[in-house]
């Protein structure tokens, strides 16, 4: 996803300071714009404005990450482990684009982040494809592209962020990378074909803005 991220004032260590986080409260309106803005406001301290934070995720971001919360807790049937879930890829999201943003990978983190932009690439595209073309779905294939990508992405935040930064990404990958979940959204027949159009709408339109 395309961030516009100010720049980090000091060390990545700032970001560790996230004791707040326990005091968040379940809204009835999820709305993954306005996490993205308290969530850099938190990363990055009150410094960050919030017309600065509202250009972390563009409409076409939120749209997908919305429908995701959607999805998520409809197959869960548990809202408040749906927000659990995009809040923590949000914040996974916000973290890896400061870091990236501001210059503080090594050579060989930047050469996995390329890495890593090309797999997500590929795991759209395949996603997509799936939905579009009859009969190619293979919930295995997905699975495993996203366990990839989750590999990558721990070995890129291994020297910058913490253990718990780190549960977060095994939390949102846990649930997405889960064949049972990927069978039921891929159904042809099941309740979640509104929300996989909508997905991957969504998707096609942010490879077309070249955003993933």
């Amino acid at each position: 996803m395309s961030a516009a991220v100010a720049p980090a004032a000091g060390h990545p260590d700032t970001m560790h300071s996230e004791a707040e986080e326990s005091k968040e409260v379940a809204t009835d309106v999820f709305n993954s714009k306005n996490l993205a803005v308290q969530a850099q406001k938190k990363i990055l301290g009150k410094m960050v404005s919030k017309s600065i934070a509202t250009t972390l995720i563009d409409d076409t971001s939120s749209e997908v990450l919305d429908e995701l919360y959607r999805v998520t807790k409809e197959y869960t049937q548990n809202k408040k482990e749906a927000e659990k879930i995009i809040k923590n890829l949000i914040k996974t999201v916000i973290k890896l684009a400061i870091l990236y943003r501001n210059n503080q990978f090594n050579q060989d983190e930047l050469a996995l982040m390329e890495k890593f932009k090309k797999k997500v690439h590929q795991l759209a595209m395949t996603a997509v494809s799936f939905h579009q073309v009859d009969f190619t779905f293979d919930r295995n294939v997905l699975s495993r592209l996203l366990n990839e990508c989750r590999d990558m992405l721990h070995q890129i935040i291994q020297r910058h962020l913490t253990a718990k930064s780190h549960g977060r990404v095994n939390n949102v990958f846990d649930h997405f990378s889960d064949c049972d979940f990927l069978a039921a959204l891929y159904n042809p027949f099941g309740n979640f074909k509104p929300h996989l159009q909508k997905l991957c709408d969504g998707i096609n339109k942010m490879l077309d803005e070249e955003n993933i």
